[in-house]
C-alpha cells in the first residue's frame, strides 16, 4: 500500500511510526555503491522493513534479489513483484506447502537454506509430495555460532551430496551471516571479523567445487560487516538490512552517525512524575521494543534518545530510560522542573529507536516524511507477522 498524504504529525494518532526518506534514500545509495566497489550483488535483507517501497530503493540498480525471514515477508514481497527471494532461516518441512504456494501463485523463485542432512531429507520429502522444487544454500558458520557448518566441517559434503541427490533442490551455494559483529565496537574489529566471515564462506564454496558440486552463489551479509569490510574477494553478493534504518545499535558500534537514522517514533507526552522525576509518553515496550544491545559500549542511549517532533538532533541528556507495555519514561540529567517546562503535556516527541528491526515489526504502515520538520507526504504499508497473507492493507 502507498497512499499519498498531506498532513501535519500533529494530526498523526500515537505512537506513530515515521521514516525520512530522504535520509533512507541516502542509506540505500551508500550500500548500493559499496557493493559496486567490491563487485557483488546487494541482496537487501528486507526484515528491517518489510516494506516494497523501501524495497524499491533499496533494490534500485540492482539485479532486484532481495533477502527475507519470515513466510509472511516472502508472500508480500512475492506479490508486490519481487520473485527472486533467499529465505534466510533454516528450512523445516512444514514451510515447504506455504513457500510453494508463494512460487506457484507469483511465479516466484524462493532459494531456501539448511545446515543438516535431516533437514534437507525432511524438506525435500515434503517438497516431493508437492512436485515443488527450489535452490538451496548451505549456511555457514563462521562465528556467529547461531547456525551452519564450518567452513572445514566435513559434514559439509554430506550435506551437498544429500541436496543434489534429492530430486526436489539444486544446490545454489553457500550462505554466511557474522552475526557476531554486532558484538564489537570498533571499525578495526568488525574488518577482521569481515575478513573471517569472506574466507570462511569462500573456503566452504572452494571445498564444495573441490569435491565437484556447483556452486554460484557465495553469500555474506550483516550491516556491520558491509560497511567494514577491506575485500570481498570470491564473494558473490552481500546481504546487509538495518543499513537501511540505521540506529542507535549501529550508533553505538560507530557504524553510523545519529543523523544517520532514518526511523523514529512520535510520541505523545502524557503525564509528569516528580516523585520519580520521569515524563511519561505514550510508547511502551510495544512502541519501541526493549532491545537496549548498544548499551554495552554507551551507557546514554537507554530504549531510546528523545529528539523534538519536527526532527533534528536529540535533546541533550534525555533518553527513554524505562519501558513498561505502552508508557515510556523519560529522564533527564538537568533539573526536574526544567525537564518538564522543555515537555509540557501534551507535547509530541520523536524516538530514535535503539533497534529498528524490533521496533518496526509490529508497525502496519510507516508515515513518511521528507526531513526534519516536513509534513507527512505519504503513508507506505509494511508486512507483520510470520504466516502467507498478512498483506499491507
Amino acid at each position: 500500500m502507498t497512499a499519498f498524504a498531506d498532513m501535519a504529525l500533529a494530526e498523526l494518532a500515537t505512537p506513530a511510526l515515521l521514516l525520512d526518506s530522504t535520509i533512507l534514500a541516502r542509506n540505500c545509495e551508500a550500500m548500493a555503491q559499496r557493493a559496486a566497489h567490491h563487485g557483488v550483488a546487494l541482496r537487501p535483507h528486507l526484515k528491517t522493513s518489510k516494506s516494497a517501497e523501501v524495497a524499491r530503493l533499496a533494490t534500485r540498480g540492482q539485479a532486484g534479489g532481495i533477502t527475507v525471514s519470515t513466510v509472511a515477508e516472502a508472500d508480500y514481497f512475492a506479490a508486490h513483484g519481487f520473485l527472486d527471494l533467499t529465505y534466510a532461516v533454516g528450512i523445516s518441512a512444514s514451510k515447504i506447502e506455504a513457500l510453494d504456494r508463494i512460487q506457484r501463485t507469483h511465479g516466484a523463485r524462493i532459494t531456501l537454506l539448511a545446515d543438516r542432512v535431516e533437514a534437507v531429507l525432511s524438506a525435500a520429502e515434503q517438497a516431493r509430495a508437492l512436485d515443488a522444487s527450489f535452490p538451496l544454500l548451505i549456511e555457514i558458520d563462521t562465528g556467529g555460532g547461531r547456525g551452519g557448518l564450518a567452513p572445514d566441517d566435513a559434514e559439509l559434503l554430506t550435506v551437498a551430496d544429500a541436496v543434489q541427490q534429492s530430486e526436489a533442490f539444486t544446490l545454489a551455494g553457500v550462505l554466511t551471516h557474522a552475526g557476531h559483529s554486532y558484538g564489537a565496537d570498533n571499525r578495526e574489529t568488525i574488518r577482521a571479523i569481515a575478513e573471517v566471515e569472506r574466507a570462511g564462506a569462500v573456503h566452504a564454496a572452494e571445498r564444495l567445487r573441490a569435491a565437484g558440486f556447483p556452486v554460484s552463489v557465495v553469500s555474506v551479509g550483516a550491516t556491520p560487516t558491509a560497511v567494514c569490510a577491506e575485500s570481498l574477494a570470491g564473494v558473490t553478493e552481500m546481504r546487509p538490512g538495518v543499513y537501511t534504518f540505521f540506529d542507535l545499535d549501529q550508533v553505538a558500534r560507530g557504524i553510523c552517525g545519529v543523523d544517520d537514522i532514518a526511523m523514529s517514533v512520535l510520541a505523545t507526552v502524557i503525564g509528569h512524575n516528580p516523585r520519580s522525576g520521569r515524563v511519561l509518553i505514550d510508547a511502551g515496550a510495544l512502541a519501541l521494543s526493549k532491545d537496549s544491545s548498544g548499551a554495552q559500549f554507551r551507557d546514554d542511549l537507554g530504549y531510546g534518545l528523545v529528539c523534538p517532533a519536527e526532527g533534528g538532533a536529540p535533546l541533550a541528556g534525555l533518553h527513554v530510560a524505562e519501558l513498561h507495555q505502552e508508557h515510556g519514561l523519560v529522564a533527564g540529567n538537568g533539573d526536574l522542573q526544567a525537564l518538564f517546562a522543555a515537555l509540557p503535556v501534551g507535547s509530541r516527541v520523536r524516538i530514535l529507536p535503539h533497534h529498528a528491526c524490533m521496533t518496526a515489526a509490529p508497525y502496519d504502515r510507516y508515515h513518511v516524511v521528507r526531513a526534519a520538520g516536513a509534513d507527512v507526504h505519504a503513508i507506505w504499508g509494511k508486512t507483520r507477522g510470520w504466516q502467507a497473507g498478512t498483506l499491507d492493507a
